[in-house]
């Protein structure tokens, strides 16, 4: 007797792949004695109405499969990679293993063209603190981060360490006076600054900032809460370099990023790319927008713009202390973090996320800090591809948060302070120096990264005092 075939089943309208063979399974086990034309004629009843044999003791699996196969699938659902590139870590010993199952993620997002993971790292959402990510033609919203262009910005000044010992409280005075911090702190009207990102086109170009324009104006200079800071310290050059003399000299070294501004463009962006970009739940933080689309280049122009604005809130900062001090600036350098960057990886075009991770690129300056009473250390990068030419963006955090406030005491806090002859003026027990690895251990881990040009001790710290996060 002629036996039904697979290519007389796809005549018969059915695709290929898993249902033909389930249905050629049923007929061996169930109707191999039945003629080939009555079961075309039932198969075809099947395939028009498989709602009406679902209940079928022998055609049942077959109907459910193609009720599942009809249902029009969603173009904005995304499947992870089954396998992910090898990616180059470093200090891994002293990483967390979440760390390393979000960057094993994210190496199986269909973009990703490679991956690393910095000393510092830690624990984030979707992509780790520390976490670089190159992708092809694609932008994650919170693979950039909450705080865009989140930035360090050191200014070397023309004054010896002796004259600043012997006039510390003119120093914290102006420190005081010259800055503002905490979530959603900003500046009345007749105190506020003025820089020409302001008058930046995105403003008009991309209508979701539009309206972030007032907030970001009266926030111009300020610094915000969670781990920023601004402060004096002294900083040694052991050799000379950048046209600055072997010695120490007072510099001012801040951190902070697009305050509320960069908040609200991560948020909305977030939002939208989790809506036409639907990932497994466990990839849902690194949904991504392609480039070529409206909503990515939206998000590029906003994050650019955050980026800059960032910079100009350094650039007040430091311009309005140099002034106050009345010091002349002998260098200053700048790099930030929580961005993304088109770079040139192997040949081919990419997008690079640096959440938290510093650009170490050839010759390519940095400044990675240490912990209120560590070292930071201004750096010059080696360009190494396996990192991505990337490298820490401090020591990284060793304790949450929750952790450290539920178990740093106030008065070891205070001790170690005393200890590092340290001045701190606010911050909160999840910024005390234990909740931080050792930075030592993690300049170490990345020797092939960075160069080290000169090292930063810190000396009077000023941070938020209200333990509030960045708005």
């Amino acid at each position: 007797m002629k036996k039904i075939t697979g290519q007389e089943l796809i005549e018969l309208g059915y695709k290929e792949g898993k249902n033909i063979g389930t249905a050629l399974a049923i007929i061996e086990a169930q109707f191999a004695d039945t003629k080939a034309k009555t079961l075309s004629v039932l198969l075809a009843r099947i395939l028009k109405n498989p709602i009406n044999f679902i209940k079928d003791e022998f055609w049942g699996a077959l109907a459910l499969a193609l009720i599942d196969m009809s249902k029009e699938p969603d173009p904005n659902h995304i499947m992870l990679n089954e396998t992910a590139p090898n990616y180059k870590s470093y200090g891994e010993a002293h990483i967390e293993e979440g760390a390393f199952k979000q960057m094993n993620t994210a190496m199986k997002l269909p973009v990703t063209v490679a991956g690393a993971l910095m000393p510092d790292a830690h624990q984030g959402y979707g992509l780790p603190i520390g976490g670089v990510l190159a992708t092809r033609n694609a932008i994650i919203p919170y693979g950039v981060g909450v705080d865009i262009g989140c930035r360090m910005a050191l200014s070397i000044y023309d004054i010896s360490e002796d004259y600043f010992n012997h006039n510390q409280a003119q120093f914290k005075r102006e420190l005081i006076a010259q800055t503002q911090f905490g979530a959603g702190a900003g500046f009345v009207s007749k105190y506020k600054s003025s820089h020409a990102v302001l008058d930046s086109p995105i403003f008009d170009e991309v209508p979701f900032v539009k309206n972030l324009k007032d907030k970001a104006w009266s926030q111009l200079g300020s610094s915000g809460g969670g781990n920023h800071f601004v402060e004096f310290g002294i900083i040694e050059f052991t050799a000379d370099d950048l046209g600055i003399k072997k010695g120490k000299y007072l510099a001012l070294l801040t951190h902070s990023g697009s305050r509320g501004m960069g908040a609200m463009i991560a948020g909305n962006y977030t939002k939208l790319a989790r809506e036409v970009c639907k990932l497994p739940d466990e990839a849902k933080h690194l949904a991504y927008l392609d480039l070529n689309s409206e909503l990515g280049k939206e998000y590029w122009l906003a994050m650019n713009l955050a980026g800059d604005y960032a910079s100009a809130c350094h650039e007040v900062i430091h311009t309005k202390m140099a002034a106050a001090i009345g010091a002349e600036v002998l260098v200053k350098v700048e790099n930030h973090h929580n961005f993304a960057w088109k770079e040139i990886y192997q040949g081919e075009e990419v997008i690079v996320h640096r959440k938290g991770a510093t650009p170490a690129g050839k010759n390519v300056l940095g400044i990675i800090p240490g912990s209120m009473t560590a070292p930071g250390f201004l750096v010059r990068g080696k360009g190494d591809e396996s990192s991505i030419n990337s490298a820490s963006h401090g020591a990284g955090r060793q304790m949450s948060r929750t952790r450290a406030i539920q178990n740093i005491k106030k008065s070891d806090m205070k001790q170690i302070l005393k200890d590092h002859n340290v001045t701190l003026i606010g911050a909160g027990l999840d910024e005390a120096p234990m909740a931080y690895k050792d930075i030592h251990q993690v300049m170490a881990a990345q020797e092939k990264l960075v160069d080290i040009i000169a090292k930063f001790t810190h000396k009077i710290v000023r941070m938020a005092d209200d333990g509030s996060r960045e708005d």
